[in-house]
C-alpha cells in the first residue's frame, strides 16, 4: 500500500486473517471467471468408435520400468545400455503377473474379447468391448487410461458433428457460410494460422495444387491496418480484414510502455481472438498440429465464411483487457466495413440496456447485423448473466458429449480420475504439493498456486521441484501457467486440483498434467501429510470418456438477469463452451498453434457461426428472426434440476441449427420495438418520440414477468417464413400454481402474415417471490415452436429504487393481493463523505498480497442498520480516471466490489452487520497517476426520521395499482441522501424500495 492516505490494515496479522480467505475466493472469480475477456481453455474430441476396441492401460509398470516392490517379483528394468531378454524367468513371470491383472479387470466388467496383452513399453491390453463395458472399465481401480481404437474422421473438431451440421441433409449439406463475413471483435488474429488460409491443400484439406479457394467479395469497404509484425500482405480472401484499436491504452505509445510484449497491430498475442475466429469460421477439415495433433482436424461452424477481425482487446498477462471506448470504434467500423455477423466474447454489463456497448450493437442490429455475445463466467451463482440487450444474442456454455480423461494413481495403489490431453505416460514419481515448494522468500500464495514467469516470477524451488509431480491449487492465473511454473522449477508433472467445486478441463498442458475435482484435492492432501517426503504418483495417458451431454458448464453466468427487473430473460440460448479445440496464437500458448479453451467466450463464436449459415440460406431474415429461429428450434440440457433453474441457465435451450433453417414462424422486432423498450424500462430524453412499453411486450421468442401483481397480459406476435399458410395451436407446459390464458388458442397465418396474440398469466397458488417456469409452444402442419416462460408472483410489485426529485416524487406500485396496505419512511440519512486520494496501480490487479495503488478507508456501520452503501462518483475525481470499489465486512468477508468504465461505482448491504467496514478503492486507470475522491457511504436505519413523509393507500385490490408519494423537509443543499419504503398489510411483500436524493 503506497498511498499516504491508506491507513494500517493489512500490516496487521488480525486484518490479514480476516481477509485472505475471502479474497482468494474474490480473485478466483475475478481472475478467472469475470476477466474483461475469458481465457478459460477449451475442448475437442476424438472421433466416434467405428471398431468397438478400445486400448486399456494400468497403472502397474511395464517390464522396462519395473524396479521391484511386489512380493515375489523381481525388477525387471534392465540395467543402464542393457536390452531386455523375454525370455529371462523373472521376465516372463512378470509379465504373467501383469496378463493376469489384464484379465482380472476384464473380467470386472463382464467380460469381452481381448485382442492383446501388453507388458514391455507399454502396460495393458487390448479389447472388444461395448460403450457401457468400456465406460465400466474407466472406472475400475488400477485402470489409468482408456483409448478408443479408431481413425480419426476428418472433421473432429466435434461440435460441428455433435450439433448434427455434418450429418446426411444437415445445415452444411445446403449452407457453410459462403461468402458471409463475421466480424471478431476480439484480441486480434494469427493470419498465418491455416485456419485463414485462402489456399487449397495448405489447411490439410487434402488438396495439394495450393489454388485459390476464395473470391474477392464486391462491396467490401474493411482493409488490413499494418502495424508492428503484420502488414497488408497478412490479410488474403478468407481473411479479408484486420484492424486494431488502443486508443483506451494511450494508443501504441500506451501499450509500448505497459505492455511492451504485445503487437501494436491486428497480430494477436495471447491467442483468443484467433480461438474465437477460427471457431466461428475457421476453415474446413484443418490438420492440428503440435501436442494436440492426437485429436486429428477441426473445422469452423461456416468454413466459407470470411474473417475479419477488429483487436480491442491487451493481454495483460492475466487475460485481456478491453476499453469500451475501443470497442464500440470497432464495432462501428465493423458495421461500415459491412460484417454480416458480430462475434463479441467480451465481458458485458448486466444491468445497463444502455452501456454503450449494447447501444452500439442496438444499431448494428438495426444494420441487419447478427450480434452474438459471451453470457460471462461468473456461474454458478444466479444472476450473473451479462449483455442484457434483446437486440442480441446472448450464450451460455454447455458441454460436450464426451470428455478426455486420465488416471492419477499414489505410491499407496489409490486411483482418481481427472480431465487430461496427456499423451505421454508419466510413471511412479515424487509427489510435492506446490504449497511446500515456496522458493526462498517467495509468496506462500504465489507458490500454491503456481506463479509462472507469465505471471509475475516463478514462485516455486528448484531446488524442491526438481524432478517432481507438482500438485498446485487452481485459481487467479491461466491454468496453463501452472504447468508452465512446474516445467520452469523443473517438474516433470502436474495436478492441477480445483478447491471448491468447479470445472474439470482438459488443457494443452508444458509437462503431462491431469486435473481433479476438490475431493480428489483433499485425498491427495491427506496421502501428502502422510506421506512427507516419500509421497508418489503417476499419470496415465488420456482416454476417451463417453458421457451424458449436454449439461450446463459450471462457470457459465445465468439467470435471472438484473436488468429490467426480471422482464427480460437471459442468457437467450447454451451452445458448447467447455473444451473447445481450436486455433491460437503461438507467443501465448506456448509455441503452439492449438490449443483447448473453455468458457462462453467459446460458446457465443459457435452462435456466430450458426449465424452465418442461416444468412447464406435466409439472407432476407433479420437478425431477429435469426435468432428467433436459434431459440424455438432449441432443446433442453441434462441438468438434474427444476425446470426453473434449468431455463435460468439455458434461456431457450442448447442450439438445434437442423431444426432451426425451417422454423415454420418467428418472433421478429426492430429499431422502434427496441427504442420503445428501452423507453419503458431506461427511460431517457429521446423518449418523447417513442411510445414505452412495458419491457414484458417486447415481440421476443421468450416470456419473462418479473413481478406478477395478480395478474398481467403480454402481446407477442408470430410471422409466416416456412412459404406456406399455417394453422398452429398453443399449448402450455409447466407454470405451476399460475393460470395461462392463450388468446387466440388457434392461429391461421398466410405466407408472409404476421398475426399477433396475448397471454394472460394470473396467480393460482404459486409461491410468491419465487420464479416458476414453463414453455410456450405453437403446434402445426409438421412444426413445433417453442418460447421459454420465466414468471415471478408477487404480493407487491414495486421499484426497487427511485432517484427522487429535492422538492418531492411519487412512483406507482402494483397489488397481487386484497387486504390493508401500508408503506412507510426510513430516513432519509445524509452521505457520510471520506475524502482522500488514490495512485495508479500498474499491474491494474486489485490484490491483499500488493496493494499499490489501493487505498483502504474505514466506515463504521452502526448496530440496527438496515441498509448500507458505499459509493464513488465520477465528479468528485480528476476528468478521465478509472477508480474501482471493494467492500469486505468487519468479519473480513467479501462483500463485493465495483469496475464499471469510469469511477461511478455502487456496492450494497442489505441488513449490514454492525462494525467496521473495509472500503478499497483501487487506481485501476488513472490519466494523471494519482486522484483524489470522495467515497460517500450510507448507513439507513429501521426508522423514520423526519424529513421524509409517505403517502399511500389504506387498502390494496389485487390486480390494481396504487401511487407512493414522497414529500421532503429540511434536507441541506448540496448533499445526497438516502432512504427506503417499508411495505406492510400482507406476508411476502418485496425489500423495501430505496429511495435516494440529491440536494445539489
Amino acid at each position: 500500500m503506497t498511498s499516504k492516505h491508506a491507513m494500517p490494515l493489512l500490516s496487521s496479522a488480525l486484518a490479514g486473517t480476516l481477509l485472505c480467505a475471502a479474497f482468494a475466493s474474490l480473485a478466483t472469480a475475478v481472475q478467472e471467471s469475470n476477466a474483461p475477456f475469458v481465457t478459460e481453455q477449451t475442448y475437442t474430441a476424438r472421433a466416434a468408435v467405428e471398431n468397438n476396441v478400445y486400448i486399456i492401460e494400468l497403472a502397474e509398470k511395464p517390464v522396462l520400468a519395473y524396479n521391484g516392490g511386489i512380493k515375489g517379483l523381481q525388477a525387471t528394468k534392465p540395467k543402464k545400455g542393457q536390452k531386455i531378454n523375454p525370455n529371462a524367468p523373472d521376465v516372463s513371470k512378470y509379465m504373467a503377473y501383469l496378463t493376469s491383472r489384464h484379465d482380472a479387470a476384464l473380467n470386472n466388467v463382464g467380460g469381452g474379447r481381448k485382442l492383446h496383452s501388453y507388458g514391455y513399453v507399454y502396460n495393458g491390453f487390448a479389447a472388444e468391448l461395448t460403450a457401457e463395458q468400456a465406460a465400466a472399465m474407466a472406472n475400475t481401480p488400477g485402470v489409468v487410461a482408456i483409448s478408443s481404437d479408431t481413425v480419426l474422421k476428418t472433421d473432429t473438431a466435434t461440435t460441428p458433428d455433435f450439433l448434427g451440421l455434418t450429418a446426411e441433409g444437415g445445415f452444411w449439406s445446403q449452407s457453410k457460410g459462403e461468402n458471409i463475413i463475421i466480424g471478431i471483435v476480439d484480441g486480434g488474429i494469427w493470419p498465418e494460422h491455416p485456419s485463414f488460409s485462402d489456399r487449397t491443400g495448405s489447411n490439410g484439406n487434402g488438396s495439394k495444387d495450393g489454388k485459390l479457394a476464395y473470391q474477392q467479395i464486391p462491396g467490401w469497404h474493411g482493409k488490413c491496418t499494418p502495424g508492428e509484425a503484420f502488414t497488408a500482405a497478412n490479410c488474403n480472401q478468407k481473411l479479408i480484414g484486420a484492424r486494431y484499436y488502443n486508443s483506451g491504452w494511450g494508443g501504441n505509445a500506451g501499450i509500448d510502455a505497459q505492455l511492451p510484449f504485445e503487437y501494436n497491430s491486428p497480430r494477436d498475442f495471447g491467442g483468443h481472438g484467433t480461438h474465437t475466429a477460427s471457431t466461428a469460421g475457421g476453415n474446413e477439415g484443418v490438420e492440428i498440429s503440435g501436442a494436440a495433433s492426437v485429436f486429428g482436424k477441426i473445422s469452423g461452424i461456416a468454413p466459407r465464411a470470411r474473417i475479419a477481425a477488429y483487436k480491442v482487446c491487451w493481454e495483460t498477462g492475466s487475460g485481456g483487457s478491453c476499453f469500451t471506448s475501443d470497442s464500440v470504434a470497432a464495432i462501428d467500423q465493423a458495421v461500415a466495413d459491412g460484417v454480416d455477423v458480430i462475434n463479441f466474447s467480451i465481458s458485458g454489463s448486466r444491468t445497463n440496456f444502455r452501456d454503450p456497448v449494447e447501444i452500439a450493437f442496438l444499431n448494428a442490429a438495426d444494420a441487419g447485423v447478427f450480434v452474438a455475445a459471451s453470457a460471462g463466467n461468473s456461474g454458478p451463482g444466479s444472476s450473473t448473466v451479462a449483455h442484457p440487450g434483446p437486440w442480441l444474442t446472448t450464450v451460455a456454455a454447455s458441454t460436450h458429449d464426451r470428455n478426455y480423461d486420465a488416471m492419477l494413481t499414489l505410491g499407496n495403489g489409490s486411483s482418481y480420475t481427472g480431465a487430461s490431453l496427456n499423451q505421454t505416460f508419466l510413471g511412479l514419481s515424487p509427489m510435492i504439493y506446490a504449497a511446500n515448494a515456496v522458493v526462498a522468500g517467495g509468496d506462500p500464495t504465489a507458490a500454491t498456486l503456481c506463479f509462472s514467469s507469465l505471471d509475475g516470477g516463478n514462485a516455486l524451488d528448484p531446488a524442491l521441484v526438481a524432478g517432481k509431480i507438482v500438485v498446485c491449487d487452481r485459481g487467479i492465473t491461466a491454468r496453463i501457467n501452472k504447468s508452465l511454473a512446474v516445467k520452469e522449477a523443473g517438474g516433470i508433472g502436474m495436478v492441477l486440483a480445483n478447491t471448491s467445486p468447479n470445472s474439470l478441463n482438459a488443457d494443452v498442458h508444458a509437462i503431462p498434467s491431469i486435473h481433479v475435482s476438490e475431493v480428489v484435492r483433499a485425498n491427495l492432501l491427506a496421502y501428502l501429510a502422510a506421506n512427507p517426503g516419500t509421497a508418489e504418483a503417476q499419470i496415465g495417458v488420456s482416454y476417451f470418456a463417453p458421457v451424458a451431454a449436454p449439461v450446463t458448464a459450471s462457470f457459465s453466468s445465468r439467470g435471472p438477469l438484473l436488468a429490467g427487473n426480471g422482464d427480460v430473460l437471459k442468457p437467450d440460448l447454451i451452445a458448447p463452451g467447455v473444451d473447445i479445440i481450436a486455433g491460437v496464437a503461438p507467443p501465448g500458448n506456448g509455441g503452439e498453434l492449438f490449443a483447448s479453451y473453455q468458457g462462453t467466450s467459446m460458446s457465443s463464436p459457435h452462435v456466430a457461426g450458426l449465424a452465418a449459415l442461416m444468412k447464406q440460406l435466409h439472407p432476407d431474415w433479420s437478425p431477429m428472426a435469426i435468432k428467433s429461429a436459434l431459440m424455438t428450434s432449441a432443446y433442453d440440457v441434462l441438468d438434474n434440476t427444476s425446470m426453473t433453474s434449468r431455463i435460468f441457465r439455458q434461456g431457450a435451450g442448447h442450439v438445434q441449427p437442423n431444426q432451426a433453417i425451417d422454423p415454420g414462424v418467428v418472433y421478429d422486432s426492430g429499431f422502434t420495438d427496441w427504442l420503445n423498450f428501452i423507453c419503458g424500462t431506461q427511460p431517457g430524453a429521446f423518449c418523447s418520440s417513442f411510445n414505452a412499453i412495458d419491457p414484458s411486450d417486447l415481440n421476443q421468442a421468450s416470456i419473462a414477468i418479473g413481478a406478477l401483481a395478480g395478474t398481467q397480459t403480454i402481446t407477442r406476435r408470430l410471422t409466416n417464413v416456412s412459404g406456406e399458410a399455417l394453422s398452429l395451436s398453443a399449448s402450455i407446459t409447466g407454470l405451476a400454481g399460475i393460470n395461462v390464458t392463450v388468446s387466440p388458442a388457434n392461429l391461421m397465418l398466410d405466407v408472409g402474415e404476421t398475426v399477433a396474440f396475448e397471454v394472460t398469466f394470473t396467480t393460482a397458488g404459486a409461491a410468491l417471490n419465487n420464479y416458476t417456469g414453463g414453455f410456450l409452444t405453437w403446434s402445426g402442419d409438421g412444426y413445433s415452436v417453442r418460447s421459454p416462460v420465466m414468471v415471478k408472483p408477487v404480493a407487491l410489485a414495486a421499484p426497487a429504487q427511485v432517484s427522487a426529485s429535492a422538492s418531492g416524487d411519487s412512483y406507482s406500485v402494483e397489488f397481487g393481493f386484497n387486504g390493508a396496505f401500508s408503506a412507510t419512511a426510513r430516513g432519509l440519512v445524509p452521505a457520510q463523505i471520506t475524502a482522500g486520494s488514490v495512485e495508479q496501480d500498474p499491474d491494474q490487479t486489485f490484490s491483499p498480497s500488493d496493494l499499490t495503488g489501493t487505498t483502504l478507508v474505514m466506515v463504521n456501520v452502526p448496530a440496527g442498520s438496515s441498509y448500507a452503501r458505499f459509493a464513488l462518483f465520477d465528479a468528485d475525481v480528476a476528468a478521465g480516471s478509472d477508480v474501482d470499489l471493494y467492500v469486505f465486512a468487519p468479519n473480513g468477508a467479501y462483500i463485493g466490489g465495483s469496475g464499471n468504465g469510469g469511477s461511478t461505482e455502487e456496492v450494497n448491504v442489505t441488513s449490514p452487520m454492525a462494525g467496521d467496514y473495509y472500503v478499497f478503492m483501487h487506481g485501476w486507470g488513472l490519466p494523471s497517476g494519482e486522484t483524489p475522491f470522495k467515497l460517500h457511504a450510507w448507513a439507513v436505519g429501521s426508522t423514520a426520521v423526519g424529513n421524509m413523509t409517505v403517502t399511500a393507500p389504506a387498502a390494496a385490490v389485487l390486480g390494481s395499482s396504487g401511487n407512493i408519494t414522497l414529500d421532503f423537509n429540511g434536507l441541506a443543499p448540496d448533499t445526497k441522501y438516502l432512504g427506503s419504503v417499508v411495505y406492510g398489510g400482507a406476508a411476502g411483500l418485496p425489500a423495501p424500495t430505496i429511495i435516494s436524493v440529491d440536494t445539489n
